[in-house]
C-alpha cells in the first residue's frame, strides 16, 4: 500500500530520552527528559509521549475538521482534545503505548459528534498508523 507522499516533517533526535529533538526547517526544538516514573530525573524537558500525545490530538482535530467539510458539518472552533498516551511493558516483551483521545465538540447533537469521530478515526494518518497496533480510546465528552 503505497502513499501518495504530498508533504515530508524531519526532524532529528539526539541523546535518546535526555537529549533534544528538533525540526530540520528550524521551527521547532525540544529538550528531552525522561520522567521519573521511567526512571528518569524528571524535570525540564518533554519526552516522545507527550511529543506523541499533542501531534495526535492536533491530527485527530484536523482529521474531524476534514470529515466535516465533507459531511457539511461545522466542526465547533472550539472544539478540542485531551490525548493521554501511556507508555509501559508489554506481557511480550519491550515496550507499548495506549492512548485515550477525549473529545470535546460543544454545541454539536451527541449522535452527530460521535458519528463525526468515527469517521474522523478513519482517516487520521495517527489512527491509521496504530490501528490493530496500540489500543486507542475515543470518548466524545
Amino acid at each position: 500500500m503505497a502513499v501518495d507522499v504530498k508533504y515530508e516533517a524531519r526532524a532529528r533526535a539526539t541523546g535518546g530520552r535526555e537529549g533534544a529533538a528538533e525540526t530540520l526547517s528550524g521551527s521547532f526544538r525540544v529538550k528531552l527528559a525522561t520522567p521519573k516514573e521511567l526512571g528518569g530525573a524528571g524535570g525540564e524537558g518533554n519526552n516522545p509521549e507527550e511529543l506523541f500525545a499533542a501531534g495526535y490530538a492536533a491530527c485527530f482535530v484536523g482529521a474531524m475538521k476534514f470529515v466535516g467539510g465533507q459531511e457539511k458539518i461545522k466542526v465547533p472552533a472550539d472544539a478540542a482534545i485531551t490525548s493521554t498516551v501511556g507508555i509501559g511493558p508489554r506481557p511480550e516483551g519491550g515496550f507499548g503505548l495506549a492512548v485515550a483521545l477525549d473529545i470535546s465538540l460543544p454545541g454539536l447533537d451527541r449522535d452527530v459528534a460521535e458519528d463525526l469521530v468515527a469517521k474522523a478515526h478513519q482517516v487520521c494518518p495517527y489512527s491509521n498508523a496504530t490501528r490493530n497496533n496500540i489500543e486507542v480510546k475515543l470518548t466524545v465528552l
